[in-house]
């Protein structure tokens, strides 16, 4: 591919990406084509080739493009000085609720990958998931010695619990609409979530 093609379309390889992370999510691995993610990104099916060398490799910069998307919405991160000021754990979990909201296809993939047992997987836990697990779970433990967490429940349990509140009403999206009437990707349904996310998880909020 000639360096004057690619030049032509400077935002093509953002475009590949977002197209990408897409099609995984809705068809899986397997199922998604480089010429479909080509076509949705309205880019010639050379240019995944030029930035990505083939799928795998298109499949894994997608996943990494999400995870830094995800520390970017979480912004001050995760460590154990976001116990120490209740405000400031409300509202990290709310930037990660409408995250995960404004970016169903991320939760997909993840739950589409996280029931195999093959080389994917393996990459995407060993890269991504597992340091954040590491660094949440030891946050967790922080919170049980300050009583905030019952201490008798494992921090594993705490993670899958966070993960799915948050997360399997914008999956499950489809049917909630089908089911409810109501459209998770509506602003007031993602607040309204958001809120109803922290309660369970926090307690009502103290008034000042």
């Amino acid at each position: 591919m000639a360096a004057t093609a690619v030049a032509t379309a400077p935002d093509a390889r953002e475009r590949i990406l977002r197209a990408a992370l897409e099609a995984f999510a809705e068809s899986g691995f397997d199922g998604a084509t480089t010429r479909e993610i080509a076509r949705r990104a309205g880019v010639n099916p050379g240019l995944i080739k030029y930035y990505f060398d083939g799928k795998l490799k298109l499949w894994r910069a997608a996943v990494d493009r999400a995870f830094a998307a995800l520390r970017e919405a979480l912004a001050e991160g995760v460590d154990d000085s976001v116990f120490e000021e209740p405000a400031r754990t409300r509202a990290l979990l709310r930037r990660y609720v409408r995250f995960v909201a404004r970016q169903p296809e991320f939760v997909r993939l993840m739950h589409d990958e996280g029931k195999r047992r093959g080389p994917r997987m393996r990459w995407l836990v060993d890269r991504h998931v597992r340091p954040l697990y590491e660094s949440t779970t030891a946050v967790l433990r922080k919170a049980q010695e300050r009583g905030m967490l019952p201490p008798h429940i494992a921090p594993l349990h705490f993670f899958y619990i966070l993960a799915g509140s948050v997360g399997i009403l914008f999956h499950q999206a489809e049917e909630c609409r089908r089911l409810t009437g109501v459209d998770p990707a509506d602003d007031a349904v993602i607040e309204a979530h958001a809120d109803a996310v922290v309660q369970l998880l926090l307690g009502p909020e103290e008034s000042p």
